[in-house]
């Protein structure tokens, strides 16, 4: 090939991925435009599910599905994927009267999906198309469809599921991101889901960091000066917790503090005439990231955590540890 014929080549197919990108773009902008009383009808049935909400698809479709499957699973509603084929084999047996179905089929005429069609008949089982066709068997057996608005792929032929595959991905992430709306999940319960790699240690909670019993400095209002500094220097976390006969956190002294109020009739008091009182916390339920956040912002290093509706410490959280695995 020569060069001329290699850079004509080369525009040409610049030009044929720039031209898909714009035509699967307006799909999803378009789609944008018209979801609404079925799109509503699906959310509602997803939120009123009891069991889990079974996602199902043959090929590229079934791709998509598993995706859709697992965004659902990791932000807060129970799903997982069933293939058709197997589904004929015995894996209906996993879809109980439950649940909910999410069938995807650009043609609505997937053979594959016909044993599925029929278990949710049988079993009144509610069944969400996402679909190009209103007229196929699977639009018309299903409770609600959700058309996906394609009627012509981007691939130049028109046969390799392109815009479709798209915009029903598209279609199931609105309907993930509207149940964890309507569910109020928050980061925290997103953190569950997510225990790994560079995003679980993102939404690391305080408690899954923070020094708790034996590793926590505590003192009793009462401990002298002197015991304080023992215990700040066993613990080695730079600060004391003070506690009244209730358990309750009063104040902390830190070494910074000892540097700062040295006297010389120091050691003839006992830490509560010496602590900061009302001292910073954050709550036991916060994320790491929060607490990193809000020392960095105090210009402290350490922070009691407090049990929920409490000033009872549970535990300390050190920014040392917060970097050391990656909470920034």
């Amino acid at each position: 090939m020569s060069v001329v014929e290699l850079k004509e080549n080369s525009q040409a197919a610049l030009d044929e991925g720039r031209r898909l990108l714009v035509e699967e773009s307006k799909a999803i902008m378009d789609l944008s435009e018209s979801i609404g009383g079925a799109f509503l009808q699906a959310v509602d049935i997803l939120m009123q599910t009891k069991g889990r909400v079974i996602v199902t698809g043959m090929g590229k479709s079934g791709h998509v599905g598993a995706k859709i499957a697992a965004t659902l699973a990791s932000t807060g509603t129970p799903a997982f994927f069933v293939h058709p084929g197997e589904a004929s084999h015995g894996d209906l047996g996993m879809i109980t009267s439950e649940d909910a179905v999410i069938a995807l089929s650009h043609s609505g005429g997937t053979k594959e999906l016909s044993d599925i069609i029929t278990h949710c008949g049988r079993f009144n089982i509610p069944l969400i198309s996402v679909t190009g066709k209103t007229d196929s068997h699977l639009a018309k057996a299903s409770t609600v469809i959700l058309l996906n608005g394609v009627s012509q792929e981007a691939c130049p032929m028109n046969l390799a599921p392109t815009t479709s595959t798209t915009a029903s991905l598209a279609l199931g992430d609105a309907l993930a991101v509207a149940l964890i709306r309507l569910r109020g999940f928050k980061p925290e319960d997103f953190a569950k889901y997510h225990p790994g790699g560079k995003l679980g240690s993102k939404l690391m909670l305080v408690t899954e960091l923070m020094h708790s019993g034996e590793e926590m400095p505590l003192v009793p209002e009462g401990t002298s000066i002197q015991n304080a500094i023992v215990m700040i220097s066993d613990k080695r976390l730079g600060l004391v917790g003070v506690v009244n006969a209730a358990g309750d956190l009063t104040g902390i002294f830190t070494d910074g503090d000892l540097r700062r109020k040295i006297s010389p009739d120091m050691f003839t008091k006992e830490v509560q005439d010496v602590m900061t009182v009302n001292p910073k916390t954050i709550e036991s339920t916060a994320l790491a990231q929060k607490a990193v956040r809000y020392m960095q912002e105090k210009c402290i290093t350490s922070l009691f955590v407090l049990e929920a509706d409490s000033q009872k410490p549970t535990g300390v959280i050190h920014i040392h540890d917060c970097l050391r695995v990656g909470v920034v």
